[in-house]
């Protein structure tokens, strides 16, 4: 027989069982779009953090106060701060060569006040470096002036939530708020763009980093944002970072550097490593479905003796036999997963449709590793079948004699 009358036979036993065909097809169908969904969202999920990083800035270096260290004491003490990160050490690390710009960070909340209106934020300290290293969209104004870190301004930017509360639907710029027990005057509204740097920038306040420190009474920073020159200078950049702090802080390395790329590197890692294992889990149904092809044939061969004592003493060999219910195995198998694959990329869209934050994709392998599994469960199921129906005997086969 041709590979188009074997194709032909199969679909036309499938068709001569249509329930038991669907409800096997069902199986395999789920097993698919089951992978291919979950294996969505890892990707999705995966895709998104990589984003919030990229969103961060480009070549980026994160300073923290305190060195992240585990002591011989039970338990462990992490980020043991001997002296603060002050704006001096801040200035002092932008004289590096590998260091493009610096934003320090001040952090508190304070209630911020218009009128009658009132709202406690969280209020951010910084330079006007900020803008450009966390890639900030200004919504109208501008940012902070370009001023001398150490030099108090009473200027202040404003999320999108706070200027939309505070102001309504008037234009805030030039307009003065009071926060604490000091004055600002609005230069800017933020762009709504969400989460970043670990806020949300809908609701704070951003002003120079010399204002915030006098508006706290402190004058530690919370953390101070690195620019390397290029990707190839991080290393250097973080040497530097290193020994200025040494130098400053008494042969202390008493400070925590983070890299963009170390952090994105593990994330990453870790999420594809969970994609990869939600995609295995849900190929277990697919093993379930296969063993539900095999029971389907044992059903087949049982009920179609007669067909194959005929094939057998008309002249068809036993791998011809043998290739026949493999192909209705594969068929059965292929047209599944073909229906999980339609079935498992609307059930992707849908999500990304209900959460537009989370980019639910499939990864490129998904549905190729998907359809092969479910194809080789369905070949690796339907052997034992094929093989019962290739030994029958066509004299026992077609007198009922087994």
């Amino acid at each position: 027989m041709r590979p188009a009358d074997v194709a032909a036979h199969a679909l036309g036993s499938l068709r001569g069982a249509r329930l038991r065909a669907v409800l096997t097809l069902l199986a395999m169908a789920i097993g698919v779009a089951a992978v291919i969904v979950l294996t969505a969202l890892g990707e999705g999920a995966r895709r998104f953090v990589v984003g919030e990083f990229a969103a961060l800035g480009t070549n980026l270096i994160i300073v923290l106060p305190g060195r992240a260290e585990t002591v011989g004491t039970a338990p462990p003490l992490l980020g043991e701060i001997p002296r603060d990160l002050t704006l001096d050490d801040a200035i002092a690390l932008a004289r590096s060569p590998a260091i493009r710009r610096i934003a320090p960070l001040a952090l508190g909340a304070a209630p911020v006040a218009r009128g009658g209106l009132e709202r406690e934020v969280m209020i951010l300290g910084s330079t006007a470096e900020m803008l450009e290293l966390q890639h900030l969209e200004l919504r109208s104004g501008k940012f902070l002036p370009p001023t001398a870190p150490d030099v108090p301004s009473p200027v202040a930017v404003l999320g999108a939530t706070v200027a939309d509360e505070l102001f309504g639907g008037e234009s805030p710029l030039g307009q003065w708020i009071r926060v604490g027990e000091r004055r600002f005057r609005v230069v800017g509204v933020l762009a709504s763009r969400g989460r970043s740097i670990g806020f949300d920038l809908h609701d704070v306040v951003v002003v120079p980093v010399a204002s915030a420190q006098a508006l706290f009474n402190s004058f530690s920073l919370f953390r101070v944002g690195v620019e390397a020159t290029s990707r190839e200078s991080i290393p250097r950049a973080v040497r530097a970072i290193r020994e200025t702090i040494r130098r400053r802080h008494d042969g202390e390395d008493d400070v925590t550097v983070i890299t963009q790329d170390a952090v994105l590197s593990t994330f990453d890692t870790i999420l594809r490593a969970l994609t990869l294992a939600v995609g295995g889990i849900a190929a277990i149904s697919l093993i379930v479905a296969g063993v539900l092809v095999m029971n389907v044939m044992l059903v087949s061969v049982a009920e179609r003796t007669d067909e194959i004592g005929l094939l057998k003493a008309l002249g068809a060999p036993p791998r011809q036999i043998l290739a026949l219910f493999l192909a209705e195995a594969a068929a059965l198998a292929l047209a599944g997963a073909l229906v999980g694959v339609v079935v498992g990329e609307l059930g992707a869209r849908a999500i990304e449709r209900a959460y537009p934050l989370l980019p639910v994709r499939p990864p490129a392998w998904a549905v190729p590793a998907a359809v092969a599994t479910a194809l080789g469960a369905g070949l690796l199921f339907g052997i034992l079948p094929a093989r019962r129906a290739a030994r029958l005997d066509p004299l026992r086969a077609l007198t009922h004699d087994r």
